[in-house]
């Protein structure tokens, strides 16, 4: 993971050579965020600025490797459509030799302000850049790194990734870590100028003994991409918007801490505790897991808008090898922007921003049909590999919904989307099971298609809406306010068919589906804006 600090930029011809084949790749999505070409991992310093929304990234322009990391830039006012900024941070002689790592951007009396990791050889520590008022060029600390070692005295396991914030007139950080033979952690600090911190303690240490790597809700060994936030209560929407910072003790409503659980560079999957932030506790009452797609949304990152939402990204793994990566010239896709609420459950509901659905174009109905038994839905009309699906359900006890995306005519390539229904009818959180079925999604032998699943909420009426947005290899699913991304990888051109079935007694009330439009341009981007 080091790098040489003497690496030439590429090209202008090996440039246009990875961008063009980014572009050509049909596996490529068209209308989620990614990256000109190369490497693209964890969302950072997501933030709305004046009105404009900005999403820095970790990306590699060289090549699609996880390597030497910059800071890419994007903006939008929308969301949806993205223009390219110039590469924000770039490593440099010094603490970020070896790469600028995941950080967050805040507001320091009108300067923006990055905090982030900086790598050099096998270490990761803080360092700070400021930026001009268009955030469009940043110069870093001189005192970098702004906070020297790890806490002293703790064997960590790793030691980045952050969350800063103001709580009155003091800035505090967090730093995901991991204490030796005891599990992930978030190591508090706090400064009065985010230069000079000063170590606070562990705000809350997990239990990596609890469970093992095969556990869906395994905490890890080393906690990445920490993010703390308050959402309010969904009794008291007023609270979304009053502008009161996470941890303030004048707030109502309930605290998350949304962290990655890693394990000796193994990227596992995103958890959070809910519980209540005061003075330098983290008191959890609830571990859940955040995406049921496990390592495919991973490193998520949040931000609350001027609307007073909190809006949240995630990385979208690549699930195919190096060599077709390579082959590509490019990896890594951003989620889609999700809207993150607290539901009546005391869980994280999550969909898609509204902001999404201006992107739909023709649009295709069914509905209302009852299928039982197997039965089909004629869904011929439907069709395509960039797609929002979005469907009522009622399902009777023991019922189970299929819906089939990215199919071949003939099946020998499909990726199954199905909910099932408790036998006994019992309504509540786990009232239904959500599965992504991937095991035909790909003629490919060397991509991964190992299924996925968690529970979902049915209610005693047995309704659910699942909707479904498919973008070539990227695959997002929300169903009762859970939300399940993946990537799938069909071979064939004709992997376009769209099917409902039927196991039991289903009632669809409504299939409504739309073509989605094409963000990008279809021009190769400039790897440097």
């Amino acid at each position: 993971m080091t790098g040489d600090l003497t690496l030439p930029r590429a090209t202008g011809a090996a440039r246009e050579d990875l961008a063009t084949r980014a572009e050509r790749d049909p596996q490529r999505p068209r209308f989620h965020f990614v990256s000109p070409a190369g490497w693209l991992n964890d969302p950072n310093g997501l933030s709305h600025w004046k009105g404009v929304y900005h999403l820095f990234y970790q990306y590699n322009p060289y090549g699609p490797v996880h390597h030497r990391i910059h800071w890419g830039h994007a903006t939008s006012t929308d969301l949806v459509t993205w223009t390219d900024e110039p590469v924000a941070l770039v490593p440099s002689e010094g603490p970020d030799v070896d790469g600028c790592w995941s950080g967050v951007l805040v507001d320091d009396g009108g300067v923006p302000t990055l905090v982030y990791s900086g790598r050099h050889g096998e270490r990761e520590l803080p360092c700070v850049a400021t930026g001009s008022p268009d955030l469009r060029s940043w110069e870093k600390h001189p005192g970098n790194p702004v906070v020297a070692a790890p806490p002293e005295g703790v064997e960590v396991t790793a030691f980045r990734d952050h969350c800063v914030w103001r709580e009155g007139g003091t800035w505090r950080q967090l730093v995901g870590s991991g204490v030796r033979g005891v599990g992930g952690a978030a190591f508090l600090y706090e400064s009065a100028d985010l230069r000079s911190w000063r170590y606070v303690g562990p705000l809350l240490t997990g239990d990596a003994g609890r469970g093992g790597p095969g556990d869906l809700d395994w905490t890890g060994t080393m906690w990445e991409c920490v993010d703390l936030f308050r959402l309010p209560a969904p009794a008291d929407p007023a609270h979304a918007a009053d502008g009161t910072p996470a941890g303030s003790a004048t707030a109502e409503g309930t605290d998350v801490l949304v962290f990655s659980a890693w394990d000796e560079g193994v990227t596992h999957h995103p958890l959070y505790w809910t519980g209540r932030y005061a003075g330098d506790t983290f008191t959890p009452t609830a571990l859940h897991r955040l995406d049921y797609g496990q390592r495919y949304f991973y490193a998520p990152q949040s931000t609350r808008d001027a609307h007073g939402r909190r809006v949240m990204f995630g990385w979208l793994q690549e699930g195919r090898g190096e060599a077709a990566t390579a082959e590509a010239g490019w990896c890594g896709v951003m989620s889609l922007p999700r809207l993150v609420t607290m539901g009546t459950d005391g869980r994280l509901a999550q969909r898609p921003v509204p902001e999404v659905d201006r992107l739909r174009r023709e649009h295709a109905a069914a509905g209302p049909l009852t299928l039982g038994g197997g039965e089909h839905a004629p869904l011929d009309d439907v069709r395509g590999d960039q797609l929002d699906l979005v469907t009522t359900l009622r399902l009777e006890p023991g019922a189970t919904a299929r819906l089939t995306v990215r199919a071949t005519p003939d099946g020998a390539e499909r990726t199954v989307v199905e909910i099932e229904r408790r036998a006994d009818g019992t309504p509540g959180a786990d009232g239904g099971t959500l599965r992504l079925r991937r095991e035909h999604s790909s003629l490919d032998p060397t991509v991964d298609t190992d299924p996925r699943h968690g529970p979902v909420p049915i209610g005693a009426d047995g309704v659910v809406e699942l909707r479904v947005l498919v973008d070539h290899s990227a695959l997002e699913i929300f169903a009762g306010g859970r939300a399940l991304a993946a990537r799938v990888y069909p071979t064939r051109a004709d992997a376009l068919g769209v099917g409902l079935t039927a196991t039991g007694t289903l009632r669809v009330e409504r299939f409504d589906a739309w073509r989605m439009a094409d963000v990008w341009t279809g021009a190769p981007r400039p790897l440097w804006p």
